[in-house]
């Protein structure tokens, strides 16, 4: 979790006022982690702080209500968590936003800024050390978000549209949705989706950054090979494609035959998600995500994490 300025600035841009409000500190059980937040303005919301009271409360007095509050969720709101909750509310517009130019901590809180915050923020800025979103003495700590993740989708077919669904929502990722027509999307594409249709796929290719993730599902074999081929040879931080086992060995000796050594094509994830989560198209999905996020925590991403995939024969 993260302040995600970029998203900040998008909805004060479309709509002139907005608030945000974020958990600054849980007690016990709570609905969401320090650091989840949503945005409010005069006729909608984004995000989200869970908890159904919770979020329906902050959200209506979210203009009412500037700065800490503290919520006990059971006696106050009637939720079955038992903890409590501190929400931090702050308005934002155009001017407020500019101030936040430049910055890559936020910290705010009553009076003067503590010594243990300023210790804290200067390391975390002079050091690159990481930090997470946490209260210090009263005060708020909170990092900017860092750059999303590019994740490439080459497919869109029914696996496709259903790993657009599961990743579009999730904050860390940035998805490029490639296929070779534009009739081959749904009509309706989530804002956040760089759709690219491309008559030749393969020449996209060199625009994808070399720490992409790419995840390998259209409708030809032929293309899927093509694709791997192409990135072995572009580069990328993760690669994954569809398919069976079988699959897998008849393109593992194939890519040999185009001068891939053993080293370059075992970075290749094959087949991809949790076969344990069965074939349908959302669970596939699921199964894709939950690898791309282990990547994510781990900064690991140049290998297949075999935990997650099948044994290929």
């Amino acid at each position: 979790m993260a302040f995600d300025l970029n998203a900040l600035r998008a909805a004060v841009d479309a709509h002139g006022r907005v608030a945000r409000v974020v958990i600054a500190e849980v007690q016990g059980s709570s609905p969401r982690e320090v650091g989840a937040a949503m945005l409010v303005w005069d006729d909608g919301q984004s995000g989200t702080i869970g908890g159904g009271a919770l979020e329906y409360q902050a959200a209506g007095l979210a203009f009412h209500r500037e700065g800490f509050s503290r919520h006990p969720l059971g006696p106050e709101l009637g939720q079955c968590c038992g903890g409590a909750v501190t929400l931090l509310t702050e308005i934002y517009d155009a001017d407020r936003l500019a101030a936040l130019d430049g910055e890559t901590i936020i910290a705010r809180g009553p009076g003067e800024m503590p010594l243990a915050v300023k210790r804290l923020t200067t390391c975390a800025r002079n050091q690159g050390v990481d930090l997470r979103p946490r209260m210090v003495q009263g005060w708020f700590v909170e990092p900017l978000a860092r750059p999303m993740r590019p994740v490439w989708i080459w497919g869109a077919g029914h696996v496709g549209r259903a790993l657009v669904d599961v990743l579009e929502p999730i904050p860390e990722f940035s998805l490029t949705w490639v296929d070779t027509a534009p009739n081959r999307f749904p009509d309706t594409i989530p804002d956040g989706v760089n759709a690219l249709p491309a008559s030749d796929p393969l020449r996209v290719v060199q625009h994808a950054p070399s720490d992409a993730a790419h995840i390998i599902v259209t409708y030809s074999h032929a293309l899927d090979l093509s694709l791997c081929d192409a990135l072995l040879r572009h580069g990328f931080g993760f690669a994954g494609l569809i398919g069976s086992d079988t699959k897998w060995a008849r393109f593992d000796s194939r890519l040999r035959k185009l001068g891939h050594s053993d080293a370059q094509i075992s970075r290749i994830c094959c087949p991809i998600g949790q076969k344990s989560l069965g074939k349908h198209p959302q669970a596939i999905a699921v199964g894709v995500a939950a690898q791309l996020l282990s990547l994510s925590t781990t900064k690991a991403g140049a290998d297949c994490p075999t935990h997650f995939s099948a044994s290929r024969a």
